[in-house]
C-alpha cells in the first residue's frame, strides 16, 4: 500500500491576484509616462539628437516623466510577472525596491526639515540656473510660467532674478526685446483682457519698484511656496501618508506571497 502525504501549504489566490492587480496599475502608468515622455522628446527633436538634452543647463521636465516612467514600468512589471509566475526573484526585486523608495522618501522628509536653510539655498540654486535657460526649453518655460501664475510670484527671491537670463537682462550689451523686463507669466491679470498679452512684461524692471506693484508680482517664488506650505500642511501630509500606505501595502502583498511560495516549495520537499 503507498501512502502520499499532502501538503497544507498553498499559495494564496487572494494575496497573488491582489497584487497583479496592484501592480497592473503602476505598469499602465509607466506606459502612459514613456510615451508621454518619448512623445514629448519627439515633438522637441531631441530623439534625433540627443545632445540637445545635455546641451540644457536647466531642467528638462521631460526627463522627470521618463524616470518616473521608467521606475513605474519596471516595478509594475516586476510585480505583474513575479506574482502571476510565483517567481520569487522578481517579488523580493519589486519589493526590495519598494522599501528603498520608501526609506529614500522618509530620509529626505526628514533631512529637508532639519536642514531647511540648505534646502532653501539649494532651491534658490536650482531655481536661478532653471531661469538662466527658460527659453531654451519649452516644457521648462511653461513649468516657471505655471509655478509663477499660481503662486503669484516671480523669479526665486524677486523679479530681478530676471537678469540672470540673457534675454531679459538690464545690460547695455543685451539687444533683446526683452530687455529688463520680465516673461508674462509674472504680470498680475487683467480681469478685462480675454487675451493673454505676452508683452506685459516688457521694460517693467525699467520703472521705479514703486511702479512695480500695479503691473508684476513682486513676491519671490521661494516665499510664495514657503508660505503655500504652512497653509496647505493637511493636504501635503495627507498625499504623503496616502503615498506611504500604497507602499506598505505593496510591501505587505509581496512578502506574504513570498512566504506563501516558500512554504508551499517546503512541503513539496518532503
Amino acid at each position: 500500500m503507498h501512502y502520499y502525504r499532502y501538503s497544507n501549504a498553498e499559495v494564496s489566490c487572494w494575496y497573488k491576484y491582489l497584487l497583479f492587480s496592484y501592480n497592473i496599475v503602476f505598469w499602465l502608468a509607466g506606459v502612459a509616462f514613456l510615451a508621454a515622455g518619448l512623445w514629448a522628446w519627439s515633438e522637441k527633436g531631441v530623439l534625433s539628437d540627443l545632445t540637445k538634452v545635455t546641451g540644457l543647463h536647466g531642467l528638462d521636465p521631460v526627463v522627470l516623466v521618463l524616470l518616473v516612467g521608467i521606475v513605474m514600468f519596471t516595478l509594475g512589471f516586476a510585480g505583474c510577472v513575479g506574482a502571476l509566475r510565483e517567481n520569487i526573484c522578481l517579488l523580493k526585486f519589486f519589493c526590495g525596491a519598494i522599501v528603498f523608495i520608501f526609506l529614500l522618501e522618509m530620509a529626505v522628509a526628514v533631512l529637508a526639515f532639519l536642514f531647511q536653510d540648505w534646502v532653501r539655498d539649494r532651491v534658490k540654486e536650482f531655481f536661478e540656473n532653471n531661469i538662466k535657460s527658460y527659453r531654451d526649453d519649452i516644457d521648462l518655460q511653461n513649468l516657471i510660467d505655471s509655478l509663477q501664475k499660481i503662486n503669484h510670484c516671480c523669479g526665486a527671491q524677486g523679479p530681478d532674478d530676471w537678469d540672470f537670463n540673457i534675454y531679459f537682462n538690464c545690460s547695455s550689451e543685451s539687444k533683446s526685446r526683452e530687455k529688463c523686463g520680465v516673461p508674462f507669466s509674472c504680470c498680475i491679470p487683467d480681469p478685462a483682457q480675454k487675451v493673454v498679452n505676452t508683452q506685459c512684461g516688457y521694460d517693467v524692471r525699467k520703472k521705479s519698484k514703486s511702479q512695480w506693484d500695479d503691473q508684476i508680482f513682486v513676491k519671490g517664488c521661494i516665499v510664495a511656496l514657503e508660505a503655500w506650505l504652512p497653509r496647505n500642511i493637511y493636504i501635503v501630509a495627507g498625499v504623503f501618508i496616502a503615498i506611504s500606505l500604497l507602499q506598505i501595502f505593496g510591501i505587505f502583498l509581496a512578502r506574504t506571497l513570498i512566504s506563501d511560495i516558500e512554504a508551499v516549495k517546503a512541503g513539496n520537499a518532503f
